[in-house]
């Protein structure tokens, strides 16, 4: 079993900004598959189904971002799965709009989220799809991921979250190894 757990945050106003291209990867993938993933439990919405061959429960936290390790946290004890069974998605502001970077572990890079799930694993040591929603030039970081993606940048990013969800299958399919060399 593997746990695709896309970041983001819960709500309207937050639905199509940077910060919840994890929420529209795993929007993408439970299309593609028709797995609906609108069942509660985790403090997340999640579903669950099979993917390329392999049961996956697809999962999106609830909690907001910062806390997003309380709902990993709760999905990873209740289905008692190995931290190289779990995918985390979520966006990164210090990589280029549409940019992809898969990897085995790592620190946060400053993403709150995958900072709450280290806290709560006690381990960094478990796979992360970053997804680059630009770079901040000014301003404050918050205000930018909090920010919906400009008129001129939107085919861009839609293309990521499309190529994110491709990624996501590789990885199901076929292994981080796989993902890091397709996708880099």
């Amino acid at each position: 079993m593997k746990i695709i757990a896309g970041l983001g945050n819960p709500g309207r106003e937050y639905e199509n900004t940077r910060h919840n291209v994890g929420f529209r990867t795993v929007d993408e993938v439970s299309r593609r598959h028709s797995l609906p993933c609108g069942q509660k439990k985790f403090k997340s919405l999640f579903g669950s189904g099979v993917i390329e061959g392999e049961r996956c429960v697809l999962l999106k936290p609830q909690t907001y971002m910062n806390l997003s390790g309380e709902a990993i946290r709760a999905a990873v004890d209740f289905f008692d799965v190995p931290l190289e069974e779990i995918l985390v998605v979520c966006d990164d502001f210090h990589l280029s709009l549409g940019k992809l970077r898969m990897r085995r572990g790592g620190s946060s890079g400053g993403q709150k989220g995958i900072r709450s799930i280290i806290d709560m694993l006690g381990t960094d040591l478990f796979p992360r799809l970053r997804v680059g929603i630009g770079d901040v030039t000014r301003g404050d970081p918050k205000d930018f991921v909090l920010s919906p993606f400009r008129r001129d940048e939107r085919e861009a990013a839609e293309d990521a979250i499309l190529r994110a969800a491709d990624a996501v299958e590789t990885w199901v399919r076929h292994g981080i190894e796989a993902g890091m060399n397709e996708f880099n």
